[in-house]
């Protein structure tokens, strides 16, 4: 545990611990108005509110917060490093999405516990606090919740910021906040950003001593997967020519859809899968895919792909590392519009070779890597995807994506023993 002395709260954090503490009452009607529209889990929306569904671990207890899906996957590198450097820690990992807590369960590292994160109220925040009593605080990228950062610091738990990310949009988004930020970014022991624009955003707003450590989504492990049920794709698949669009939104799906079209006049064998960011949106890919011509089969729906299908929708939540296990490439989605983006590691650390558009603010630094180390390769327009499905060079593409996975395990060690000092 920390000691010294604890900085009161600043005017404007006042203002807002007094704002939460006004809007508590309402706190449990609004978890229900969600559990009652399906985003909330029935058997857990309490522990938003702050009660427990686990017990604590004995001993010493590292606590990581994130806010969604591809934030909390990130996290399991940095946990499964500490718990090697002391076997004794446990590690409570908070977030506030229903998909990140289904995905991690099927992920989840060991020695680990997963619960919502406690809503940033007096009454969820204590009874989170005196529950778990964590000896460390760890957040990641840009979750900050102002009032459970200062009871955590005012309770003596170290803090620390990892994985930070701000480009210059967010920090204009901040600004309008940036008394509060003053006021907690100084409680944090360890600030870590994933480059140099971040650290400099985060100074602009009060950070002291940010490091450089990059992105802790290039040295997370291997997504799961189901072995059995790979089998029975493998089976399906045979030696036809595979390639994946994974995460995708909207734009995305005509530039895939489109290049695919073009892929099978020359190939009529080629079989893509589709894995929408989004699989609740797949009854209207499925409309698209259908009045383009294309011959479909529907996971969600338990088709088997057959010798005619030439698009399996993958509408299903949690099953990414079986999809990039089965593909040699794949077109990573979210970067054909302003969604700027989505996690390429996950791709990488299983061999695939990565393709991308070219709307990246939100992995600028990774995919700025990528594009360094030539392991992978921005496409634009269908005939440029087309072509580049089928480029000889993705296999070693892929294996110098992974040769830069390896480089970054040193920065992540380095990450990890100043963090365990802090507990």
């Amino acid at each position: 545990m920390k000691t010294g002395k604890i900085a009161p709260p600043g005017i404007a954090l006042r203002g807002w611990l007094a704002l939460t503490w006004g809007l508590q009452p309402l706190l449990p009607m609004l978890l229900k108005r969600r559990l009652a529209r399906g985003k909330e889990d029935k058997a857990r929306w309490r522990e938003k509110l702050g009660f427990a569904s686990a017990s604590r671990p004995d001993g010493r207890l590292v606590w990581l917060h994130a806010v969604g899906l591809g934030e909390v996957l990130a996290l399991r590198g940095l946990i499964a490093r500490m718990a090697r450097l002391e076997p004794d820690l446990s590690f409570l990992v908070t977030s506030n999405t229903l998909g990140s807590a289904r995905v991690l369960a099927r992920n989840m590292p060991s020695r680990t516990l997963h619960q919502f994160a406690p809503l940033d109220a007096p009454g969820p925040a204590r009874r989170f606090l005196d529950h778990w009593r964590p000896d460390l605080s760890i957040w990641a990228e840009q979750e900050l919740w102002p009032g459970l950062v200062f009871r955590a610091d005012r309770a003596g738990i170290p803090l620390a910021l990892i994985n930070a990310r701000m480009n210059d949009s967010a920090l204009a988004r901040r600004r309008r906040a940036r008394a509060i930020y003053r006021d907690i970014l100084p409680r944090f022991a360890l600030i870590s950003a994933q480059e140099k624009r971040t650290a400099s955003n985060l100074t602009a707003l009060g950070a002291r001593r940010v490091r450089c450590d990059g992105s802790l989504k290039s040295i997370a492990p291997p997504l799961a997967d189901d072995p059995t049920e790979k089998t029975l794709l493998e089976t399906d698949i045979g030696d036809r020519p595979l390639w994946l669009a994974a995460s995708t939104h909207a734009p995305d799906e005509d530039l895939v859809l489109t290049a695919h079209e073009r892929l099978l006049t020359r190939a009529p064998e080629t079989l893509q899968i589709l894995a929408p960011r989004l699989p609740d949106r797949g009854d209207t890919i499925a409309t698209e895919i259908r009045a383009r011509g294309l011959r479909l089969a529907r996971r969600s729906a338990g088709d088997s792909i057959a010798p005619e299908t030439q698009v399996y929708l993958a509408d299903t939540l949690g099953e990414m590392g079986l999809f990039y296990r089965l593909a040699p490439v794949a077109f990573i989605g979210g970067s054909m519009n302003e969604t700027q983006g989505h996690n390429p590691w996950e791709a990488a650390t299983l061999g695939t070779a990565i393709l991308h558009g070219p709307y990246l603010a939100n992995f600028a630094a990774d995919y700025a890597a990528l594009q360094d180390a030539r392991a992978a390769r921005m496409v634009n327009t269908p005939n440029a995807l087309a072509e580049a499905v089928t480029n000889p060079d993705n296999a070693a593409m892929a294996e110098r994506a992974e040769a830069l996975i390896a480089a970054n395990m040193d920065r992540l060690d380095a990450l990890c023993q100043k963090l365990l000092d802090l507990v």
